[in-house]
């Protein structure tokens, strides 16, 4: 007689972490309904803290860059990244390198976006943490016109 086979596969089609990810932004979206934009904003430093050094001071630059150059953006967290509002719809967000295993964090701008120019236009950039003053001036240039400046 053959043995039955016993173990279980694993059919999903997300991986692990983006499992853990949607579960985060359901809790995310369920918080945010009660916050403050104060505890929204604070949500977002608190995940920045918890980084990886590295990818924590490259968030650290960009936090200080889109809150400079566009402070009407309201600071909140989407899927468990840092994330820039407009109006109740994100702008621009910033992933960790470590959040999907990848060799760089991304700078990101959502739908909302007003980055639109001709056919086609990137909506995501990836960085590393030798950002000069120059790419520092092209990531608020970017958000500037994102945000309709």
């Amino acid at each position: 007689m053959a043995e039955k086979n016993t173990t279980k596969k694993n059919t999903s089609a997300f991986t692990e972490e983006e499992r853990a990810v949607m579960k985060e932004h359901a809790a995310e979206v369920r918080r945010s309904k009660k916050s403050t934009p104060e505890e929204n904003a604070q949500a977002v430093l608190d995940k920045i803290a918890a980084m990886d050094p590295e990818d924590r001071a490259l968030a650290e630059r960009i936090h200080r860059i889109v809150t400079e150059t566009a402070p009407e953006l309201a600071p909140r967290l989407w899927y468990g990244m840092p994330a820039y509002y407009k109006d109740g719809k994100n702008i621009v967000y910033f992933q960790d390198a470590k959040k999907f295993k990848a060799r760089y964090s991304t700078l990101g701008f959502d739908n909302a976006a007003q980055l639109d120019e001709g056919t086609m236009w990137p909506t995501s950039y990836a960085l590393t943490n030798d950002l000069t003053k120059a790419d520092e001036k092209l990531i608020a240039q970017l958000v500037k016109r994102a945000v309709g400046s």
